[in-house]
């Protein structure tokens, strides 16, 4: 898997910015198919950290439905993986610069 494919977006959430915050651990919103490892490379090479600790979670796809006129709509949220990245010590990512 090519090291573009592979981190997909960060996320910028509340709880991952008081993560960032306290704990220097960012979330990506990464590829399925990415392992640790690779998620690691990618993130050493593209924001020129050294990353510590790399935990994965998939997050299921949700069942949503909604009231039209035509009458309800069912449709399944796709399932993604996040990627939490802690960095070393005295490291941060800038997140907000390719904006």
């Amino acid at each position: 898997m090519r090291q573009n494919e592979i981190l997909v977006k960060p996320i910028l959430t509340e709880k991952a910015n008081a993560q960032q915050e306290k704990l220097r651990r960012y979330a990506f919103k990464v590829a399925r198919k990415a392992n640790k490892l690779e998620i690691k490379k990618a993130i050493e090479t593209f924001y020129n950290v050294s990353v510590v600790d790399v935990n994965t979670v998939v997050v299921p796809g949700k069942n949503k439905t909604r009231y039209t006129k035509a009458g309800f709509v069912k449709g399944v949220k796709p399932a993604y993986k996040k990627a939490y990245v802690t960095v070393a010590e005295g490291e941060a990512i800038d997140l907000y610069a390719n904006i």
